[in-house]
């Protein structure tokens, strides 16, 4: 019973401490999501030294392999097999990783097993999906050329709103009112957010 009850913590630290390592790639900056990965990793590579006599190679092996469909289910995002398949080796491979009572016997509570895996599974490929989708939605224009580009102001602009400029939608902010629908001028840009300026203000004063 003791055996059990370690195993299944030294799962639960890896597949957590991988799931927040994870989630800090995503979302750097803080600093506690790298270390509450770094301290899951830790106890649980402890936990694993200690029970290393009772891992099954073939499982862990099977739970390496899992990441093949893995990442094809994450390139080909409509296509749910490749998930399902890797899921079922994560499951497979989590309740064998480490050796049961018997050698036919789970060293990991199967329910767990399927839980966790489904749960850490779902999360880093909806994540994963999420990050590549921006990334590929990302504006491919030189940006500098947006300067002195024309657009319409698409909501109300004042220290924020939206601008369509160049066939897409961007963030502004003006240091005039500007009303939804008014032509606008691009005269600066802060990152990825548009300083804009209305046209007719714009012609005025150049009269």
């Amino acid at each position: 019973m003791e055996s059990l009850i370690n195993s299944n913590i030294a799962y639960l630290l890896l597949v957590g401490g991988f799931v927040l390592l994870i989630a800090a790639l995503f979302a750097p900056g803080t600093g506690l999501l790298e270390l509450g990965a770094l301290m899951a990793l830790l106890l649980g590579g402890l936990e694993l030294i200690r029970l290393a006599p009772l891992v099954n190679w073939w499982a862990l092996a099977l739970l390496v392999l899992g990441v093949v469909p893995f990442l094809l289910a994450v390139r080909r995002s409509r296509n749910l097999v490749y998930l399902f398949v890797a899921v079922v080796a994560f499951i497979i491979g989590s309740a064998y990783l480490f050796q049961g009572a018997a050698w036919w016997q789970p060293g990991v509570d199967p329910i767990l097993a399927v839980i966790v895996s489904a749960l850490a599974a779902g999360y880093v490929w909806i994540a994963t999906t999420k990050v590549l989708e921006a990334d590929r939605a990302r504006p491919r224009h030189d940006l500098k050329a947006l300067i002195g580009a024309l657009g319409e102001a698409k909501t109300r602009i004042d220290d924020e709103g939206s601008v369509q400029v160049m066939g897409e939608l961007w963030s502004a902010h003006s240091k005039v009112p500007i009303a939804s629908g008014a032509d606008i001028r691009v005269v600066g840009r802060e990152g990825f957010i548009l300083e804009v300026m209305p046209v007719e203000e714009l012609r005025a004063k150049e009269q």
